[in-house]
């Protein structure tokens, strides 16, 4: 019975009761209409879902009706683009070209640095027998102008026995002149010229003696003292280095 005859406390007539009748009839028929929709939705998703079960496929379409899709670019401003982009790495490359240089040039030796490479020695004021010290890159440099004595014992000197083997003419180009690095071989001391049992140099060291070829003969000194590159550029002008 609807609420609104009970809460009058009317009887309702048969006109009232068809109307309800109806309305009752309406609502049954649209709960069967809303489930026949459902239950043809469900069996159509059914059949999509068996369907793609049975043969699978990459080709998935995606609904993007609800999504915003970036437009591709303007192709008449993309040689813009790329000019930018090209000119900004050649500038790069330029800097970092710069900067190479300029690290690889600081690197390189001043002029007052190649100045004191070479040495430049007056040898007119140096008599027969006697030995010079000069100052060349921080080392002391021995310059000996030898006798005809001592050059003719030096080139007698049998090779084989040497520790060190070489000839007096691989170490002095000119017979008259000797020129070694005076840093001894052993421990790098400062040998005493025109000294020792071959009348060459000895080091007080630990007792290395060299000849007046600046061969060492006796004691732990394992090489010869060191020939640096030298040449005469006049008769009584040398240069070192």
């Amino acid at each position: 019975m609807p609420t609104g005859f009970a809460s009058s406390g009317e009887t309702p007539t048969g006109a009232d009761r068809g109307l309800a009748h109806r309305q009752l009839a309406a609502a049954a028929a649209f709960r069967g209409m809303a489930t026949d929709v459902a239950t043809t939705s469900n069996t159509a998703n059914s059949g999509a879902i068996t369907a793609a079960l049975k043969t699978p496929t990459a080709d998935i379409q995606y609904d993007l009706s609800n999504h915003s899709v970036d437009k591709p670019g303007d192709p008449s401003k993309r040689a813009f683009t790329y000019f930018v982009l090209t000119g900004g790495r050649m500038v790069y490359a330029s800097a970092l070209r710069l900067t190479v240089l300029k690290f690889l040039l600081s690197m390189s030796a001043s002029a007052d640095v190649l100045a004191l490479a070479s040495l430049e020695v007056d040898t007119s004021k140096i008599e027969s027998g006697q030995t010079v010290t000069v100052k060349w890159r921080g080392k002391p440099v021995f310059i000996r102008r030898r006798t005809p004595g001592e050059i003719e014992k030096e080139v007698a000197v049998d090779v084989g026995s040497l520790r060190d083997p070489q000839t007096d003419g691989e170490r002095a180009a000119d017979p008259e002149w000797l020129v070694v690095v005076g840093v001894c071989t052993h421990l790098g001391c400062v040998p005493i010229s025109n000294a020792g049992d071959y009348n060459g140099w000895f080091c007080p060291c630990h007792g290395s003696h060299y000849d007046a070829s600046g061969r060492i003969r006796k004691g732990p000194a394992p090489y010869n003292l060191e020939v640096p590159e030298y040449k005469f550029t006049e008769s009584d002008k040398m240069v070192i280095g």
